[in-house]
C-alpha cells in the first residue's frame, strides 16, 4: 500500500471538528434556552416550593435563569463558552437533585434510562466545557474562554 492513500486522523483543528461542536453548541442551546424562557418573569412555583423544601433560600431559584438562559446564549454565540457551558452543568446539577433525585437509578417504560435527556444535556454541556465552542464562534477558537 502506497503512503500516500494512508490518511492521518483528523486534526484537532479541522474544519469537521469545529462544526461539530458548532452542531454541539446551537442544538444544546437552544434545547435549553426554551426551558429557560418558558420559565419567565418570575420563578415558577414549583421551583422555589422544591427548594424551600429541602431548606435552601428561594432566591436560588433565580440562578435557573443563568443556567437556562445565560449560559444557553453564550454557547449558542461562542462567546464565554465554557463558562456558559459550566453554567448549564451547574444548573442540570441542580435540577437532578431538586427535582429528580428518586429517578437517578430507573429505568422507564421503554427501556431506557429515566433521565436520558437530563444526562445528555448535562454531558453535553460537560463536552462543550472541555472542548470549547472551536472555530465557528464570535469568540474564535481562541476566544474568551473558548
Amino acid at each position: 500500500m502506497a503512503m500516500s492513500s494512508l490518511r492521518a486522523p483528523a486534526a484537532r483543528d479541522s474544519a469537521g471538528v469545529d462544526a461539530a461542536l458548532l452542531i454541539l453548541r446551537v442544538v444544546l442551546g437552544l434545547l435549553i434556552l426554551l426551558h429557560g424562557v418558558s420559565k419567565l418573569p418570575p420563578p415558577p412555583e414549583f421551583l422555589i416550593t422544591a427548594l424551600s423544601e429541602r431548606g435552601l433560600p428561594s432566591v436560588l431559584a433565580y440562578g435557573v435563569y443563568l443556567g437556562e438562559i445565560v449560559g444557553p446564549i453564550l454557547i449558542i454565540v461562542g462567546i464565554w463558552t465554557r463558562l456558559g457551558a459550566l453554567l448549564i452543568v451547574a444548573n442540570m446539577i441542580v435540577a437532578v437533585l431538586v427535582a429528580h433525585t428518586g429517578d437517578l437509578f430507573h429505568i422507564n417504560k421503554q427501556g431506557g434510562y429515566q433521565l436520558e435527556l437530563q444526562a445528555m444535556y448535562l454531558f453535553t454541556a460537560v463536552a462543550l466545557t472541555l472542548t470549547g465552542a472551536g472555530r465557528y464562534s464570535v469568540g474564535g477558537r481562541y476566544g474568551p474562554l473558548n
